[in-house]
């Protein structure tokens, strides 16, 4: 087996007197598609930010190519290749599509980038997701999919070695949904490792090889997708008794 890209072992984060997560510990191999799912408050956003980096974690630590991050500040992390969307999209208003890449492609990959040209790259990440004919449009002009595939966009302009898809689909109609898989499935294929954070089943059980679940701030399973469906925890957390 490879070893591990991320590795997170034993993290903790409190809110006050809150534990929203205890002592979780997984780890993501290079090319993976890993599924984290959890019902709501289960833990899965907090997990998130303290592998971005959006907030520090109390306990364990945080690796990523065998480097020990868990101080390392977001910033540094996204340099480091680890990116992620949000659900809610925030694009720059004011620049248009292809301007709205050229942020993330000068900055945010600077430190690995080989120097070519702004306009070009984001032109073919563009036609990577879909978007090459919006590409001088403004974001006011853009459809709800047509948002979340500029924010896919943007993320993969930080050239990431590992992204973190959070709820890209929620919201979405079926068709849409399975054109957001099509773009993932594509970037995963290109090498690019992916972590899906997604309360739509349809999708993150087509997409993952690997599931892990949280509930209540704990790890419960962890397994194939087929094995996640037909494990009786997974269904009590979910379900209730």
């Amino acid at each position: 087996m490879a070893p591990a890209l991320l590795e997170v072992d034993g993290l903790t984060k409190r809110f006050g007197g809150f534990t929203a997560l205890n002592g979780v510990s997984l780890d993501v191999t290079p090319g993976e598609r890993f599924g984290l799912i959890g019902p709501n408050g289960s833990g899965k956003t907090t997990l998130i930010n303290c592998v971005s980096g959006a907030l520090p974690a109390d306990g364990g630590r945080i690796r990523f190519e065998g480097r020990d991050i868990t101080a390392v500040p977001a910033h540094r992390r996204t340099r480091l290749g680890i990116v992620r969307s949000f659900q809610i999209p925030k694009p720059f208003t004011s620049m248009t599509v292809a301007q709205n890449l050229a942020i993330p492609l000068e900055y945010a990959a600077g430190a690995r980038s080989d120097g070519a040209d702004v306009a070009a790259e984001a032109m073919e990440i563009l036609s990577t997701i879909g978007l090459e004919s919006k590409a001088h449009t403004r974001p006011a002009g853009l459809t709800q999919i047509e948002m979340r595939k500029l924010e896919l966009a943007r993320a993969m302009a930080a050239k990431p070695k590992l992204l973190i898809s959070d709820e890209a689909m929620a919201g979405l109609s079926s068709a849409e949904i399975d054109d957001i898989l099509a773009i993932l499935f594509r970037l995963n294929e290109r090498g690019i490792t992916i972590i899906m954070i997604e309360h739509i089943m349809r999708a993150v059980m087509r997409f993952s090889e690997r599931i892990v679940v949280l509930d209540a701030g704990e790890r419960i399973a962890e397994g194939t997708p087929d094995a996640i469906v037909r494990n009786p925890v997974v269904e009590k957390a979910y379900l209730g008794e």
